[in-house]
């Protein structure tokens, strides 16, 4: 396996990835080909992918992306394909995240996890990640 950065080529097969990744990726407007690309644009060096290499032809194991508007990271859609969970790609993939995170002066980072997924809940809590829901509320608007 290798990690490397998240190209706007890799749309179709990272987009494959997020639909078999299972409900706690809820694609949305925000996720079609140009606005990935903005995404990509904004902050190229905090997506990635992990790819299976050790064929001629790349296989799309892993993605995750992140965020930074100069104070809060913020994690968009890990994704692991399920044929190649509980072997660190997860774990991997968020290290290098946050390790990019850290170099650009970032303190702090959340993300947003579907309520009803203890695997991810677990996953999460075992990298060091905590549940601040008791003190914030979430709230969103959509803007057309």
């Amino acid at each position: 396996m290798k990690i490397r950065p998240f190209t706007i080529d890799d749309y179709d097969a990272v987009l494959d990835l997020w639909r078999r990744a299972g409900e706690g990726i809820r694609l949305r407007r925000s996720d079609q080909r140009a606005e990935i690309a903005k995404k990509l644009a904004h902050d190229p060096d905090l997506a990635l992918v992990a790819v299976d290499d050790s064929d001629s032809e790349e296989k799309f194991i892993g993605a995750v992306m992140g965020g930074y508007d100069g104070r809060r990271g913020l994690v968009y859609h890990l994704a692991v394909d399920p044929a190649y969970r509980h072997r660190g790609i997860g774990r991997a993939l968020m290290a290098e995240l946050e390790r990019r995170l850290r170099a650009r002066g970032c303190l702090k980072c959340y993300l947003l996890l579907v309520r009803g997924n203890p695997a991810a809940e677990e996953f999460y809590r075992r990298q060091g990640w905590e549940d601040m829901s008791a003190n914030i509320m979430l709230m969103g608007k959509e803007l057309q």
